[in-house]
């Protein structure tokens, strides 16, 4: 196996897109997730990773699963070698954006639901809902522009 050299650089950027990652993911997966995204090798195996990280076995591999099930990582088997091979799943995130915002479409629905379900005695709070609905609403319909907008400066 390979010993993944990684520059101070390198291991600074993992630590700080760690601490980015850690608003959604737990420190391990958050810090696998940063790894994958730095370092020059682009697959990773659950040792390498388990050492780069100075990971657990067990941390390393709930990690792993965690972000194999919310697909910010994918693995790759290569023939004649029984190990799996992890990498950032970055190349889809086209795909994943729309994902989003279809969920950011069904939460802004849901909470124009609970807006309608509000007793009127709470003036102040259904406004302030309101208003957080409306931004939605904005966003919802800015955001596929904007994605287009940036699809067609790319020509």
């Amino acid at each position: 196996m390979d010993i993944i050299k990684l520059t101070d650089r390198q291991l600074a950027l993992i630590e700080k897109l760690g601490l980015i990652f850690e608003n959604g993911l737990q420190p391990a997966a958050a810090r696998i997730a940063a790894l994958l995204l730095v370092s020059d090798k682009l697959e990773l195996t659950f040792d390498e990773i388990r050492e780069q990280l100075n990971l657990s076995k067990s941390a390393t591999s709930n990690a792993l699963n965690l972000l194999l099930s919310m697909d910010r990582i994918e693995y790759i088997t290569k023939p004649g070698d029984r190990k799996r091979y992890f990498k950032s799943n970055l190349s889809d995130w086209k795909e994943n954006m729309k994902v989003k915002f279809l969920e950011f479409d069904k939460v802004h629905k849901t909470m124009r639901e609970v807006l309608d379900q509000r007793p009127h005695s709470t003036k102040e709070f259904n406004r302030g809902l309101e208003d957080f609905i409306n931004f939605m609403e904005f966003m919802n319909r800015e955001i596929p522009a904007l994605f287009k907008k940036w699809e067609l400066s790319k020509k």
